[in-house]
């Protein structure tokens, strides 16, 4: 989650110090994620000192900032935006979650539906795409070939590369949420030797999904 800088009661931001073997004292501020979690954050120690600091598989490290996902492993704990995501999958469909991680909070009924028909309408690959699951082996791993194919995508789609457009951004995240089904799928009947089925728009995500795996 993100973290904000803590606070006392007077509303001065609280430090941590690090004393270094020569004596020196590195002020480090204190973050807080929205769950109570305490950080110390070190992002400048190293420019700041020339020390680096030493924590193997980051155990002890966060690595980013999030606003879309908590984990707390040992509690098992897995938060969406702030929503458990055993009430997600008990309340929401796979594409009101889906729009709950790209935008931030739940659709209303008229969003939902507008959110699921871009997506139908996003599933098709383009045909040359199809293609480069002839170079892979029949028994090639399933993660293998869908890291290869999705890293193709952006060659057939240009005009969503650029992450700092937020128009393209969302562009982007529409389409990977619309094709990731049917990559999968292609995946598993090419695996199978057997033919392929396009995506068919009278259907909704899922069950484009598993009409595309059965049929």
């Amino acid at each position: 989650m993100e973290g904000k800088k803590e606070e006392d009661e007077k509303g001065v931001e609280k430090e941590a110090e690090l004393r270094l073997p020569d004596g020196t004292t590195v002020k480090l501020p204190v973050l807080v994620d929205a769950a109570g979690q305490t950080f110390v954050d070190v992002r400048h120690l190293q420019t700041a000192t020339g020390i680096c600091t030493f924590d193997p598989g980051f155990s002890s490290t966060a690595s980013c900032q999030s606003k879309i996902t908590y984990i707390d492993g040992q509690k098992g704990v897995l938060l969406y935006r702030g929503y458990p995501i055993e009430q997600l999958a008990k309340q929401c469909s796979f594409a009101e979650v889906a729009y709950l991680l790209q935008y931030g909070e739940l659709p209303t009924v008229e969003r939902s539906m507008e959110f699921q028909e871009k997506l139908t309408y996003e599933t098709m690959v383009h045909e040359h795409l199809i293609r480069f699951y002839q170079g892979f082996k029949p028994d090639a791993h399933p993660m293998a070939i869908l890291v290869g194919v999705v890293g193709a995508l952006s060659s057939f789609y240009e005009n969503t590369g650029n992450i700092h457009d937020p128009l393209q951004r969302e562009r982007a995240c529409t389409k990977m949420i619309a094709k990731m089904p049917t990559i999968a799928a292609i995946a598993y009947k090419t695996a199978k030797g057997q033919p392929i089925m396009y995506p068919r728009n009278d259907l909704s995500l899922v069950e484009n999904f598993l009409y595309m795996m059965v049929c």
